[in-house]
């Protein structure tokens, strides 16, 4: 595959991701998250920002479970709430570190976990398919540019 066929892979993954619905994308995040494992952390070691990703996470974990899965929704559909702000402001490494941990943080009970009754869409599962299918820097290069965007414009001053 030469370098603009990844790309286009890529971004065609990315336009799919873009196209589904809020809980689609958590749940495929989770998804992809729970199959790529501890690889996705060690993605740009220095570049994150481990602490700054741990608060925002410790935020979401003090919640309620309605209240941890809104967050998510939130963050995810960019809605202007203190913690989507917060979760903007983050660099693009430092988000993917805070959705691994959110990942992780579901598998052992300290998040709302996916209910077990939860099933990707049809459009989703082919987009899993097609992430498992790619290198491990597409993947990588998919997952940041996917959750890049989301969360809210931070504010200036005393506004967050």
């Amino acid at each position: 595959m030469t370098f603009a066929e990844s790309n286009q892979s890529v971004d065609a993954a990315k336009s799919k991701f873009n196209g589904l619905g809020v809980d689609q994308q958590l749940g495929l995040l989770w998804f992809v998250y729970t199959r790529m494992g501890e690889s996705v952390t060690p993605a740009a070691p220095d570049a994150a920002s481990p602490d700054i990703a741990q608060g925002l996470y410790d935020q979401v974990k003090a919640m309620n479970s309605d209240d941890q899965i809104e967050a998510m929704r939130d963050i995810a559909s960019g809605k202007d709430t203190v913690i989507s702000r917060e979760y903007g402001s983050l660099s693009e490494n430092t988000k993917l570190a805070f959705w691994y941990k959110l990942a992780k943080g579901m598998d052992d009970g300290a998040i709302i976990p996916v209910p077990e009754s939860f099933e990707l869409s049809s459009e989703a599962q082919n987009l899993l398919a097609s992430v498992e299918g790619m290198d491990f820097e597409q993947q990588i290069t998919l997952l940041r540019d996917s959750v890049m965007p989301m969360g809210a414009e931070p504010k200036l001053g005393a506004a967050v």
